[in-house]
């Protein structure tokens, strides 16, 4: 025992010693990196741009819109306690961290982006603080609609389906798609694209409703930005349907993708989304937003983070406030004499892979975020939700084994459909569900929900882990403990259930490992900046960088965490099967009480 203890340190140090070898052999391998590598930064005036020409080829940006407000109320007569806010004073948003630059998180871990900037200055025209909170797309109008979120900033188009579950503020932006191919591909204008092509969108994005509503194709669907670009630049998918904006973004010089076509969407426009029950606040915001345009805030804000020609006919805010003094963009453009990116050499998969997946300036860039902020979510969430499941599951195992179908059938009730809905669905009816009623207990805060969903989800499988277990045991232990005097439970409690844990701690610890796993959906109920768990921090900052690595980073510290563990639980096993200084296997009574059974 103590030899096997002394050699820990060194087996340690061996692993933490591969791990920095393959960081390193990783770095060594990749490319340099370009000297910019914050996509959640304002460009200024030297990213400027002219809309590109074939901007109408889906139809003009349309004249007037019947949503758009004729004017607004003075802020003088806003009155900030009957805007139906969550928390007095604050506007709490909703909002994403992976689309730069309308939405992200810079390096600092603050939400930033143009969306999320203009609609701090938006707030201190109202004397509000704001408080941004990480959601996911999908999921973002339904929390607002339900007012998890009094605001949702994520470059929303207020499309008339939209407006069945939210209300919208007047537009602040325009919106335009872009396609983006890879090059050399026969994909030359949007009527190009046809059945049986493999198009990229956002799932629950207007592009999506885009090529399904209008190009009546199937795309392919991914979750986020991020992955989509990465996956058409290894020639997974044969085009890209993007924003406009955050097309011209991500493409780096170099980048094997090129834009190649742009259209607008009709009759749309980019705004806030509300509750829709809630009209004092997008009253409240629509003063705001005239405010900061009146000011010329607007404006700066557009000139840093968007900078780009409006389209004829079009501009922010209600009808009745003067068109913004944005700078000559066309002009400046035209005097930078920027030569067009020629179409980069053509990289072998495994190049593109490397590097995607091994650049080393990303890992040290990483790692002091995943260790400092993911890693202590990650094992806060986890640990918490194994005691919930662990207590939960063991009421639940023994339930399910009573000879009371009263007992038994709201057991097997409760197992069957916390084992047979999907985890993320779980995690949305308990936040979405449970949280507005709760509200007041929490504080909005989304971690008591994410760790009672992990909990309830995990009870269920490790209840049926436990009553297995427990029933693999032979009744002769239980029956012989009776014989000894020993009322039921204590007999359960004393003899059978330990056996019972025993024969099924490997699966236990499967069961922990995948809850380990698990606590990365609970960025489904929004997260501020300090509550992101490690692949969330991965995602963020695949997002500034448009690297993958960061994810590679995330899934070390994964690795990190469970090899250890399976492999502990293993030993623990063994010894455990063998028993002390014995092979036989000796009966659990006389381990307990030190006697002999007859």
């Amino acid at each position: 025992m103590d030899f096997r203890a002394g050699r820990r340190p060194e087996r340690r140090g061996r692993l933490l010693g591969l791990v920095a070898t393959i960081l390193m052999v990783g770095g060594m391998l990749a490319a340099p990196v370009a000297a910019d590598m914050n996509q959640c930064a304002p460009g200024g005036l030297d990213s400027a741009v002219v809309l590109p020409k074939d901007l109408t080829e889906g139809g003009a940006a349309g004249g007037e819109d019947e949503h758009t407000t004729a004017t607004v109320e003075p802020l003088s007569a806003v009155n900030v306690d009957t805007l139906g806010l969550g928390t007095r004073g604050v506007l709490t948003v909703g909002t994403l961290s992976d689309a730069p630059p309308d939405i992200c998180i810079n390096p600092t871990g603050e939400f930033s982006g143009f969306d999320n900037q203009l609609l701090r200055a938006i707030a201190s025209k109202l004397g509000l603080q704001v408080r941004f909170v990480s959601t996911d797309f999908s999921a973002l109008l339904a929390q607002v609609a339900s007012r998890r979120f009094d605001v949702g900033s994520a470059s929303v188009k207020a499309t008339d389906k939209r407006r069945r579950t939210v209300a919208f503020t007047n537009g602040y932006d325009f919106g335009f798609y872009s396609l983006v191919v890879p090059p050399g591909s026969a994909i030359h204008k949007f009527s190009d694209l046809a059945a049986g092509q493999r198009i990229g969108v956002v799932q629950g994005t207007v592009e999506e409703s885009y090529v399904v509503d209008t190009l009546h194709l199937q795309p392919v669907k991914y979750p986020g930005f991020a992955t989509l670009y990465a996956n058409l630049k290894t020639r997974q998918i044969d085009a890209w349907v993007a924003p406009g904006t955050l097309a011209s973004t991500v493409i780096r010089p170099g980048d094997p993708a090129t834009v190649v076509a742009n259209t607008f969407s009709k009759g749309t426009f980019v705004a806030y989304a509300v509750a829709p029950d809630n009209q004092p606040l997008v009253d409240a915001l629509n003063s705001g937003l005239d405010a900061v345009i009146a000011d010329g805030t607007w404006a700066n804000l557009y000139s840093e983070w968007v900078p780009r020609t409006l389209p004829p006919g079009w501009k922010p805010g209600s009808k009745a406030v003067p068109a913004p003094n944005l700078p000559d963009f066309a002009a400046i453009v035209a005097s930078q004499h920027r030569k067009p990116a020629g179409p980069p050499a053509p990289k072998s998969t495994l190049a593109q892979l490397r590097d995607s997946f091994f650049d080393w300036n990303m890992y040290r860039q990483a790692i002091p975020i995943l260790l400092t902020t993911g890693l202590p979510n990650t094992l806060i969430l986890t640990n918490c939700a194994i005691v919930i499941g662990l207590v939960l599951g063991m009421i639940l195992a023994i339930a399910g084994i009573s000879h009371s179908r009263w007992v038994r059938w709201p057991a097997r009730i409760y197992t069957d459909i916390f084992r047979g809905l999907p985890e993320v669905v779980i995690i949305l009816i308990i936040g979405m569900g449970v949280g507005p009623l709760v509200g007041g207990l929490t504080n909005k805060n989304p971690y008591p929900l994410g760790i009672a969903a992990l909990g309830l989800m995990a009870a269920a499988y490790i209840g049926e882990i436990l009553r297995a277990g427990i029933q693999s045991v032979d009744p002769g232990q239980l029956e012989a403990a009776r014989a000894l005097g020993f009322s039921y439970p204590a007999a359960m409690r004393l003899v059978v259930v330990p056996q019972g844990i025993r024969r099924v701690l490997p699966a236990l610890v499967n069961q922990f490992i995948g809850l380990l796993k698990a606590s990365a959906l609970v960025y489904f109920l929004g997260l501020i900046a300090d509550q992101r768990e490690l692949f969330q921090v991965g995602r963020d900052l695949n997002a500034q960088t448009g690297s993958l690595s960061p994810l590679v980073a995330a899934g070390l510290f994964y690795l990190i965490l469970t090899i250890p563990l399976t492999h502990f639980v293993n030993y623990i096993d063994a010894r455990l099967r063998r028993g002390p200084g014995t092979t036989e296997p000796t009966d659990m009574l006389a381990h307990t009480f030190g006697q002999e059974i007859t």
